[in-house]
């Protein structure tokens, strides 16, 4: 991902607040989109979701901390910055154990945001390189055949080649071939390595065991 297609998107219904904020970020060569309701947001988020979200805790419709509980049951880890003028430490400990960035009480430093959503920015871009690993760890699994897989699953418990063999009824010669196909095929280094690789693919691995 490049600087250029970072997006923040704001998300508060005070028009100046909105167009304030733009503007800050716009100084720091940081694009903004602007949303004036959770609603506003969600109409375009599907097609272009923000890296960062800042937003306001009360809001028409549903309200800032609703909004994060559903992208939290939603999986969807999207880091967000919270703007409120309206504060108390209940609705701060609970935005911060559902994963928000950070809790701002307005007025604050524009530093203070700016540093907040650069953390939820590098916070997104390591989220987003983990995924894009894992999708290509799946796809390299599905590479093996269902023997393959198998062994790679019996690997990943910890089994050595004699103990796999006697399990699967093979000898313990075929199980190193099949090994050294797991190996090639998952990139791994090591055995080791693929040990790593199937506690990252974890359930998928242990469907086949």
């Amino acid at each position: 991902m490049t600087d250029e297609e970072i997006v923040v998107a704001v998300i508060d219904d005070d028009p100046s607040i909105r167009d304030a904020l733009g503007r800050l970020f716009e100084t720091v060569a940081i694009k903004a989109e602007l949303f004036g309701s959770v609603d506003e947001y969600l109409r375009v988020s599907k097609s272009h979701p923000a890296n960062c979200i800042v937003l306001d805790v009360r809001l028409p419709g549903p309200s800032g901390l609703d909004f994060q509980t559903q992208l939290v049951r939603a999986n969807n880890r999207t880091p967000i910055v919270f703007i409120t003028a309206h504060a108390d430490i209940p609705m701060s400990v609970r935005a911060m154990k559902a994963g928000a960035i950070e809790f701002l009480t307005k007025p604050f430093r524009h530093q203070e945001l700016l540093d907040a959503v650069r953390n939820g920015i590098e916070h997104d871009r390591l989220r987003r390189a983990e995924a894009l690993a894992l999708a290509d760890l799946q796809v390299r699994f599905a590479s093996l055949t269902p023997r393959e897989r198998e062994i790679m699953a019996l690997l990943a418990q910890g089994r050595i080649t004699k103990q796999i063999a006697g399990e699967i009824g093979i000898s313990a010669m075929t199980v190193r071939i099949h090994r050294s196909q797991v190996i090639s095929k998952m990139g791994a280094r090591s055995a080791a390595d693929l040990v790593r690789m199937a506690d990252k693919l974890g359930a998928i691995i242990e469907s086949a065991s």
